[in-house]
């Protein structure tokens, strides 16, 4: 399921980058829809019933996309999901277009946990170490995490980089244990 996915997705990003859709709209588009399936249980049995013609299931996606104002290539797209009786699989596509579109466009996703809000400034210069570290345009989503006591946990894929108080009191004591 995940090779027909990735195929899916990578399909999505070769279309949106040659039509030079922005990107950032073309994700939050696929997002958009993404959500109301999510939010509408009754939309999801209409969409994955095979008692129901794709024609009509088009008509509902087609007012889903005037509803959202979502570009014509997102709304051509989950139509060729709902006509290959794909549909079910729109989040995982949504998921791999993402990484896809990352991958082609040289971002990396950066989770970045701090025990307090960082300023403006502690921001741009985690940001631009992170940019330096992986080579990438590195797009930060930052959160609060009091049980962190001071200093940043960031996630950069599957890599973990933590700077936390905790982080370091873990390390040291696990240190201590082995001599």
């Amino acid at each position: 399921m995940a090779a027909i996915a990735s195929r899916y997705a990578r399909a999505l990003v070769e279309v949106v980058l040659e039509q030079k859709t922005d990107p950032d709209i073309a994700r939050q588009h696929l997002n958009a829809i993404v959500d109301a399936v999510h939010e509408s249980a009754e939309l999801r049995r209409v969409w994955e019933s095979p008692a129901i013609s794709p024609e009509q299931k088009r008509a509902v996606l087609d007012a889903i996309v005037r509803q959202i104002g979502a570009a014509k290539q997102i709304r051509n797209f989950v139509a060729i999901l709902i006509d290959h009786r794909r549909i079910a699989m729109l989040d995982d596509v949504a998921r791999q277009f993402d990484t896809e579109l990352n991958a082609q466009l040289g971002l990396a996703e950066a989770e970045i946990s701090s025990a307090r809000p960082l300023s403006e400034d502690g921001k741009r210069e985690l940001e631009s170490q992170l940019e330096r570290l992986t080579g990438k345009k590195v797009r930060a989503h930052y959160s609060s995490d009091p049980e962190l006591l001071g200093g940043v946990v960031v996630r950069v894929g599957s890599t973990i980089y933590d700077g936390s108080v905790r982080g370091q009191l873990e390390k040291m004591k696990q240190e201590l244990s082995t001599e």
